[in-house]
């Protein structure tokens, strides 16, 4: 089961469990869209893997499989990738 994870690993933003903006990898990294598209560049820093839309869970289920309360911030794993 996906944790969910509360935030994006670059800037630290709030990603609550019913954000449609929230991306993931295969390993549940969690970065926010415009983390990925500004600095990552569709690619997870972690494991290189591809960065997709995390799922919603539905709120019902929410309260019998909670989100994650663990912020993970990796900010110095999310240079730009744009930069020559």
């Amino acid at each position: 089961m996906l944790s969910l994870r509360p935030n994006c690993e670059c800037c630290d933003r709030d990603l609550p469990p019913e954000c449609r903006d929230a991306m993931i990898c295969t390993f549940e990294c969690t970065f926010c869209a415009d983390c990925v598209e500004s600095r990552l560049g569709g690619t997870c820093p972690n494991c290189g893997g591809e960065l997709v839309r995390r799922p919603v869970r539905p709120a019902a289920l929410l309260l019998k499989y909670p989100a994650s309360t663990e912020r993970i911030v990796k900010p110095e794993g999310c240079a730009r990738t744009d930069a020559a």
